[in-house]
């Protein structure tokens, strides 16, 4: 194999070294493409475009890489990826639109579609938790509804319905108190410890 090692590469992201940072994006190892994205971050000197370029890699673990160093890229667009054909891929994604806090319409809908309809629990829970960061409130009823969903979906959704209020919001809140899984329970008495705090 030639170009740099993926310790080369990495070293680089610590070294100041930009010219082997960025020599890892051509490898033919999606590892050090994927390290080579974190290098180049580290150093500061990621752009966008190479983001969105990494975004259509054949390699998941580097779609993936890309989704998670989005988070800091607020104006890079997460809508491809919350498509992914990989699930790990989707769920990154669906995280960093969270940090993004953004309820453009594509993006919003995609994550209310993957809320309800997505076959992986993870890629449902990281929906969910990024429609409570958004808050948006045309996704409260989507949220309520994960609050019956799988125990580790439940416990993110219920800390969702922290932006919202409203009767059909202390409802769910309310049941969660009793959840027989003893994390959905303390994740509700955690919201409403912070409900109780003065402003």
């Amino acid at each position: 194999m030639t170009g740099p090692t993926r310790r080369d590469v990495a070293v680089a992201g610590h070294q100041g070294d930009v010219v082997t940072a960025t020599a890892g994006l051509a490898s033919d190892d999606g590892n050090i493409r994927a390290t080579a994205l974190g290098a180049l971050e580290r150093l500061g000197q990621l752009a966008d475009e190479q983001l969105v370029e990494a975004f259509s890699d054949d390699d998941p673990r580097v779609r993936r890489r890309a989704a998670e160093l989005a988070a800091t890229h607020r104006s890079v667009d997460l809508v491809p990826l919350l498509a992914d054909p990989d699930v790990n891929v989707v769920e990154m994604a669906a995280w960093t639109t969270g940090e993004h806090e953004s309820n453009r319409p594509a993006v919003l809908e995609r994550l209310l579609e993957l809320a309800q309809n997505a076959e992986e629990p993870l890629v449902r829970e990281a929906s969910v938790a990024a429609l409570g960061a958004i808050g948006d409130p045309a996704a409260v009823d989507v949220i309520i509804a994960a609050c019956s969903d799988k125990p580790a979906v439940r416990r993110r959704a219920v800390l969702a319905l922290a932006p919202f209020d409203g009767p059909a919001v202390e409802a769910a809140i309310e049941q969660a108190l009793e959840d027989r899984d003893w994390q959905v329970r303390q994740a509700a008495e955690d919201l409403r410890r912070a409900q109780a705090r003065p402003n």
